[in-house]
């Protein structure tokens, strides 16, 4: 039986990789929403807060496995033949198509699209009806939520278009 100590350092780069961008994208964040209503700012502060303090604890217990040796700043497990088998990049490529083609499509046709394409990856494809009626459920419950009911920012295009003319003239 080996012993723990023969094993090798982790790779701990890769890991640091979404913890660094959530703090990156929280201050962002955090700059954006100055002139917002405080009660907007008291909700965006403690839930960013709370993710920058969960992401500095990750931090920290990376930084107690390097300095013990358990761990390095590798980034060989960044991208592996796992996350192709996975779907992983998948999922990564299908989320920035959303964030390019939100504004375009509108919040809801692209919300749509994003649903069915990460829930169809993730179960490899099966049960394809399920996932569209699902993702169609999904889709519109946003809107009628936060377009339609609270009347949000979000990106408006075809549906949004739409349905706000179908609402209007009956």
């Amino acid at each position: 039986m080996a012993d723990d100590n023969s094993r090798p350092p982790r790779q701990l780069g890769g890991e640091l990789v979404i913890p660094i961008l959530g703090i990156g994208f929280t201050l962002y964040f955090f700059s954006t929403i100055w002139n917002s209503p405080w009660t907007a700012q008291v909700s965006a502060f403690l839930l960013g807060g709370l993710l920058i303090f969960f992401c500095l604890l990750f931090v920290l217990r990376c930084v107690l496995w390097m300095r013990a040796g358990e761990g390095t700043l590798g980034v060989g497990n960044l991208f592996t033949y796992e996350d192709l088998r996975s779907g992983r990049i998948g999922l990564l490529i299908v989320t920035v198509l959303f964030c390019v083609l939100v504004d375009w499509l509108g919040f809801t046709l692209t919300t749509f699209l994003f649903m069915v394409s990460s829930m169809a990856i993730l179960s490899r494809f099966r049960n394809l009806g399920f996932i569209t009626g699902l993702s169609a459920v999904i889709a519109l419950t946003g809107w009628a939520l936060f377009i339609w009911a609270f009347d949000t920012r979000f990106p408006r295009g075809w549906f949004e278009t739409t349905m706000k003319a179908v609402l209007a003239n009956g």
